[in-house]
C-alpha cells in the first residue's frame, strides 16, 4: 500500500536483500511454463472473439437515433464492456510483439498485426518502443513510458494543484492519464524517454523535437526499423479507410457507437496497466550508473488485483513481474510461473492487494514526481513540495 513511511523503508530492503541472478530466477520456474503453443493462443483469441461479437450482436439491437435516457446508458455499458473484451486482444497482440504467442516470429508478427491495427495500434512501431520499455524499465532517462517527471518539470503542475486541491488534482490525473494518455504518447511520447536512442547518440531530445510512433524518420526508431513503422502506418490507413467504408453503409453515428466507445475504453485499459504496474510511492527508480536491467525489471514491477478483469485481460496486471523478468512467458503459463518467482523474490517480490480503483486512486494522489534523475528516486506528491 503507498504511503510515505514506506517510500523510506523501502531502500533498506532492496539494500540489504540480495537479489537473485536471471538464471536462479530462470531456473526455478518450471520449464514447461517457457513453452508456446500457438494453438492455446489462437483458443483465447477464439475465446474473445466470442464475447466481442455477443456483445456486439446485443449493441446492434439498441437504438441510435432519437434515443431514450435509458439507451445512453445502454450504449454507455457497451463502451465499457465491449472495450473491456477488446483488451483481451490487444494484450494477445502484444504478446506477439514480444514472442510470447508462438516459437515463429513470424506467425507473431502476423498475428499480432493484424489485431493490433484493428484497435489503431501501430504494431511495429510500437513494438519497438515497448521492447524499449522493457529494456530500460524505471530507468530515469532511458526509461519509455511513464517516466517520472522531475521536481522542476511538475513546477507546473503544482501550480494546478494549488488551486484545485488534492483530491480534483487526483481526479484530473486519472482523467488525463486514461482519456490522453495514450493518443500523447504515440503522438508525441509523452512520458517516454529523455534521451534519443544510441543512433543519435544517446542526447537529451532537444526542446521542439516531436517523437512520434507514424513517421519513419522520426527519432524515436533507428534506420533500421524505417520500414516496418511504414508497414505500421500504411496498415492504420487501410484500418481507416475500412472504417469509412463501414460508415458509408451503416452511418458515422452508428459505427462510432460500436466501435470508438469501445476504443476509448481499450486506450484507458492499457494505460491503466502500465501506469499500476511500475508507479507506486516505495517503487524505486535508478539514474545512471545505479540501474540495472534485472532491478528495473523484477524491483521496479509491481502485481495488482484486478478481479474479474484478469479473466478478461488475460492476467496480464496480476503476473506482471514475471512478465517483465520473462517476456517470452504465454499469460496461461503466468500465475505459476509468478508463484515460482514470488518464492525465489522473497521479500523483493513486489504486490499490491488492494482493489486496482483503489490503487489507482491512491497512485493518482501520491505518485507525481522524482526529486532528480541521479542515483535512487522515489516518487513523492505534490502535497511534499511545499515542505522543500
Amino acid at each position: 500500500m503507498c504511503n510515505s513511511k514506506a517510500a523510506k523503508a523501502a531502500p533498506t530492503v532492496a539494500e540489504k536483500t540480495e537479489l537473485p541472478s536471471l538464471g536462479d530466477l530462470r531456473a526455478a520456474i518450471p520449464k514447461h511454463c517457457f513453452e508456446r503453443n500457438p494453438l492455446t493462443g489462437f483458443y483465447y483469441i477464439a475465446r474473445d472473439g466470442v464475447v466481442i461479437t455477443l456483445l456486439g450482436l446485443l449493441a446492434w439491437q439498441l437504438p441510435y437515433e432519437n434515443m431514450p435516457l435509458w439507451a445512453y446508458a445502454a450504449w454507455g455499458a457497451y463502451a465499457f464492456w465491449q472495450g473491456t473484451a477488446l483488451t483481451g486482444w490487444w494484450v494477445i497482440a502484444h504478446e506477439c510483439g514480444h514472442g510470447a504467442f508462438s516459437p515463429s516470429q513470424t506467425l507473431n508478427d502476423f498475428v499480432g498485426f493484424i489485431l493490433h491495427t484493428m484497435l489503431y495500434v501501430p504494431y511495429f512501431s510500437w513494438q519497438y518502443s515497448h521492447a524499449k520499455h522493457h529494456s530500460k524499465t524505471n530507468h530515469l532517462l532511458d526509461g519509455e513510458t511513464h517516466v517520472p517527471a522531475t521536481k522542476k518539470g511538475f513546477r507546473a503542475y503544482k501550480k494546478v494543484h494549488d488551486v484545485i486541491g488534492d483530491d480534483a488534482f487526483a481526479v484530473l490525473q486519472v482523467v488525463l492519464h486514461l482519456l490522453l494518455g495514450w493518443p500523447m504518447y504515440l503522438f508525441m511520447n509523452a512520458t517516454g524517454s529523455r534521451r534519443l536512442n544510441k543512433e543519435f547518440g544517446n542526447k537529451r531530445i532537444p526542446k521542439g523535437e516531436v517523437l512520434d510512433h507514424f513517421r519513419p524518420n522520426s527519432k524515436l526508431f533507428p534506420a533500421t526499423w524505417r520500414f516496418r513503422v511504414l508497414l505500421s502506418s500504411v496498415g492504420l490507413v487501410a484500418w481507416t479507410a475500412f472504417l469509412c467504408h463501414v460508415a458509408s453503409k451503416i452511418g458515422a453515428w452508428r459505427m462510432s457507437l460500436m466501435y470508438f466507445g469501445p476504443y476509448l475504453w481499450v486506450n484507458a485499459w492499457l494505460v491503466l496497466y502500465t501506469w499500476l504496474q511500475h508507479t507506486q510511492d516505495d517503487i524505486p527508480h535508478w539514474g545512471e550508473g545505479e540501474w540495472t536491467w534485472l532491478k528495473g525489471a523484477a524491483i521496479g514491477t509491481i502485481d495488482r488485483e484486478y478481479g474479474i478483469f484478469d479473466w478478461f485481460h488475460h492476467d496480464i496486471g496480476s503476473t506482471h513481474v514475471c512478465h517483465h523478468v520473462f517476456s517470452k512467458i504465454p499469460h496461461y503459463h503466468a500465475h505459476e510461473a509468478t508463484r515460482a518467482l514470488k518464492k525465489k523474490l522473497g521479500k523483493l517480490y513486489n504486490h499490491n492487494g488492494d482493489y486496482w480503483v483503489k490503487s489507482m486512486w491512491q497512485v493518482a494522489k501520491t505518485c507525481h514526481y522524482v526529486e532528480g534523475v541521479n542515483g535512487r528516486q522515489y516518487y513523492r506528491s505534490a502535497t511534499d513540495f511545499k515542505k522543500d
